[in-house]
């Protein structure tokens, strides 16, 4: 059975529209115009216990929205969703005790004045944990996120690092079975975010958990997810291997070509060139023709290297992030 099943979700948003000026604004006091936000169309896809999973997407794409939905805190206008067997947004106690949401863009709330242990025994409380659960959960926490060092610390003293070990600490301590994780590493530092891809990969490997992660960094989505789940305009456009990404997105492979020194050709003979200098080249070519393109740079020049790729991930995902998806 599916850790998280999601069949055609729809959230469609109501948001007020008025022109400028005094007087526009004292007449939507009596009426109100509309228009209606489809923030999320028609997606659809099923998450197996222990997977990790990334879900990516330009800003604005959806991927708040269907977290939200998918942690219960919105309920969608149409669609059929699953977690743990769960309704989410019933928000029954045993749902909200299986599963935790952290967001990098505010990864603990509370009073500032609480130290990190005063925020972690109050989890205790709300989460019914017993103590003797509460003690194991809390001495793996302590290790794996290095907690000592801010435990008797108040929330409000924290660097944005260590608000989010302690973000992390406050929503794992109970042992959720499925992690929803908005931009992680959101504004660390680079010691910082290796050391929390390290602990999600950890986290996921010891305890069979179910992670879907966003993020705009494609480092995290490459180091710790074999999925991707590529949403735009509220539409799932990709769902398979992070492998096949690149193949999926973009329609060029790139040939990397050497010659013998001072043969200096002219590269843009054989495709668009994307750098060169006067005795090596990297040329993109449209997919269907870089074998046509290989003969003739094995038949016109003397070469002496050549090697096809995929364009890199970075700069495929950068141009759907500017252009969307075709």
């Amino acid at each position: 059975m599916s850790a998280i099943h999601v069949k055609d979700l729809g959230m469609t948003f109501r948001a007020p529209l008025r022109e400028e000026g005094l007087r526009a604004a004292a007449s939507s006091l009596f009426k109100r115009e509309y228009r209606e936000i489809e923030a999320v169309r028609e997606v659809s896809f099923d998450l197996e216990p222990g997977e990790i999973v990334g879900f990516i997407g330009p800003n604005g794409a959806g991927k708040t929205t269907t977290l939200k939905i998918l942690s219960g805190i919105l309920q969608p206008s149409r669609g059929d969703v699953r977690v743990l067997a769960h309704v989410p947004w019933r928000r029954e106690r045993a749902y909200l005790r299986t599963i935790a949401m952290v967001r990098g863009s505010r990864p603990i709330g509370g009073p500032g004045e609480l130290t990190v242990l005063d925020s972690l025994r109050f989890q205790q409380v709300v989460y019914e944990t017993p103590d003797d659960a509460f003690q194991r959960a809390l001495a793996e926490l302590r290790e794996m996120l290095d907690l000592d060092p801010i435990l008797n610390r108040q929330v409000r003293a924290l660097s944005l690092g260590e608000r989010m070990r302690a973000g992390l600490a406050m929503s794992l301590v109970y042992r959720p079975r499925v992690l929803f994780l908005d931009e992680p590493t959101l504004g660390l530092d680079v010691s910082a975010v290796g050391a929390m891809r390290r602990f999600i990969a950890l986290y996921a490997r010891e305890t069979g958990a179910t992670i879907l992660l966003t993020s705009h960094y494609m480092a995290d989505v490459e180091s710790l997810c074999q999925r991707i789940l590529l949403i735009d305009k509220g539409s799932l456009r990709y769902d398979g291997p992070l492998s096949r990404l690149s193949a999926a997105l973009s329609p060029f492979k790139l040939v990397n070509v050497e010659v013998t020194s001072g043969t200096g050709p002219a590269w843009e003979r054989f495709g668009e060139v994307a750098e060169a200098s006067a005795d090596r080249a990297t040329i993109r070519v449209h997919r269907d023709q870089a074998p046509a393109a290989t003969a003739r740079l094995l038949a016109e020049l003397p070469v002496t290297d050549l090697s096809v790729g995929d364009p890199l991930l970075e700069s495929v995902m950068d141009r759907v992030y500017r252009e969307g998806v075709a």
